[in-house]
């Protein structure tokens, strides 16, 4: 019955996408609608429950067993296998600053407030690493809205990296350091000094991370390998199924040497992207692309419907008092990671940030799925304790979402961020439906297949190149990737044509097929 409740939702939840697309509702971002047609659900299912005609309680649970095994996975490795990977490695530096040590400062303000303000009884009580567990969660910023009113907009495409590219590693940093904190529960600590405590919880965030980084950056290199000299190209089946198996391997083997999945799987998302992706066929680059897409919006959208019906189903503790002390901290942490960690990288920075950029980064610090997942799966005693930190994580989740989310637009269009030729636009053009830009998009990108001169002119003799990105265009990338001969290109077409006449040849064939129609659609 589970399965059946979690399949019904989500239809009704793509139906809704859909009517907001059809409609062209392009103001609304999918995720407040989704959250919202959740809230509604979970009031209706409360009705009939109160009514004695039936009893759903069990099936509207979230489990987070479930998240972390399956709904987590693709979203992390989607968004690491579709980051716009020059802007990307061109701010990786900031990007690490920002995800690494901006977290990290934001865990501990929000976890080290909680913790005084708690011994100081104006809040709820909590010892050490519950308050830190519960700063390192929280930390974790999903943007979606944010996102997509950014490309509505076409602000500067260094603001929209930063943001995106922080809250994709933002979220694999906060699950290792909630993670850290929940080791730190589970030992016995009360023989160890503070340094002591902080040195252990330093050394297994650091085996945790760079560890986890380690094995995704592998296992991506060795699929990119296998791929290059393993020819799968004509079978597109057989190549899709192997890149299926190499998406999700870095994920098992990491939980299962106790690293984390989580940060194996993005990173190996990533190199992937880079490597492994150039050596498919033009056939399983596309399927790759909108099967990944697919199934991360199936996810993303289950949780966010769970996330609202969350709010009728999940037992509460409600305090006022560290409800509000909470949003105060998660603000002024946001705040301490943003602004002077700025100030820091303008000094190495050709693109420098602005003051407004700043603030639309602090302002877009939205909280989501990972947060409330978290929460649900921390083991915290009494029951009541836990409780008070997923009722607060809830309403602070929904704060975001709906308050900060939604004045992301009016905001950005009274500071003046956006770009020149967007000012000029109409409202009624502005689009925030992710669906549909990412639906009706093929990344040229990734469809890129160049011989060997055309890649030693497009990026060995370019003069614009550093660092990084010199040493990949010169050495990793023709290590890894397959160089396409003459005849390599002209048989991928022939494949593609193919299977597009193949498929033209059905249409026409159909019954309901006609002259008149081949002429409207010509």
């Amino acid at each position: 019955m589970t399965i059946f409740f979690s399949l019904l939702v989500l239809a009704i939840c793509i139906i809704l996408v859909h009517l907001l697309i059809k409609y062209r509702l392009h103001f609304l971002p999918e995720s407040v609608a989704v959250v919202s047609l959740g809230i509604l659900m979970g009031a209706f299912i409360k009705i009939i429950e109160a009514q004695k005609l039936a009893n759903w309680k069990e099936e509207e649970m979230f489990r987070p067993n479930m998240f972390f095994l399956l709904l987590l996975p693709p979203i992390i490795f989607e968004s690491g296998y579709s980051l716009h990977k020059g802007n990307f490695f061109q701010n990786i530096g900031s990007i690490t600053l920002f995800s690494v040590f901006g977290t990290a400062i934001s865990a501990f303000i929000v976890g080290g407030g909680i913790y005084f303000l708690g011994q100081a009884d104006v809040i709820y009580k909590l010892n050490m690493t519950d308050s830190f567990a519960f700063g390192s969660l929280i930390s974790a910023v999903d943007p979606v809205a944010t996102i997509a009113i950014f490309n509505a907009l076409n602000v500067d495409p260094v603001l929209n990296m930063l943001v995106f590219g922080e809250s994709i590693l933002n979220d694999a940093v906060s699950i290792v350091l909630t993670n850290t904190a929940e080791g730190l529960t589970r030992e016995n600590m009360s023989d160890v000094s503070g340094w002591q405590t902080f040195l252990q919880a330093l050394g297994y965030f650091l085996k945790m991370f760079f560890g986890s980084a380690a094995l995704g950056t592998l296992t991506g290199l060795i699929s990119a390998l296998v791929l290059k000299h393993i020819d799968l190209r004509k079978t597109p089946s057989l190549e899709f199924g192997m890149m299926i198996i190499f998406a999700y391997l870095p994920y098992g083997l990491a939980e299962g040497i106790s690293l984390s999945g989580i940060m194996a799987i993005l990173f190996s998302g990533i190199v992937m992207s880079h490597y492994t992706h150039h050596n498919l066929s033009p056939v399983t680059q596309i399927l790759m692309q909108q099967t990944l897409r697919t199934v991360a919006f199936m996810c993303e959208t289950c949780v966010f419907a769970f996330l609202g019906l969350s709010i009728f189903s999940f037992p509460h503790k409600f305090e006022m008092s560290f409800v509000i002390w909470c949003i105060v901290l998660v603000l002024f942490g946001r705040a301490v990671n943003i602004f002077p960690l700025s100030y820091l990288l303008n000094f190495f920075r050709d693109h420098k940030i602005t003051p407004k950029m700043m603030f639309i980064m602090w302002f877009s610090g939205l909280r989501g799925a990972i947060p409330y997942a978290l929460s649900l799966h921390l083991g915290l005693e009494p029951i009541e304790k836990r409780q008070l930190i997923g009722t607060t994580t809830i309403i602070i989740v929904l704060f975001t979402i709906l308050l900060l989310g939604g004045g992301t637009m009016p905001l950005i269009r009274l500071i003046d961020i956006e770009d020149s030729k967007a000012r000029k636009r109409n409202k009624k053009d502005i689009n925030l439906s992710k669906t549909e830009k990412m639906g009706n998009t093929i990344e040229s990108e990734h469809l890129s297949e160049l011989t060997e001169e055309e890649y030693e002119a497009q990026y060995i003799k370019r003069q614009d190149l550093k660092g990084f990105m010199w040493f990949d265009a010169k050495y990793l990338n023709p290590f890894f990737t397959r160089r396409l001969t003459q005849e390599d290109l002209h048989n991928g077409r022939i494949q593609m044509k193919t299977l597009t006449n193949k498929w033209y040849e059905e249409v026409r064939q159909g019954p309901s097929g006609s002259e008149d129609d081949e002429q409207e659609l010509l």
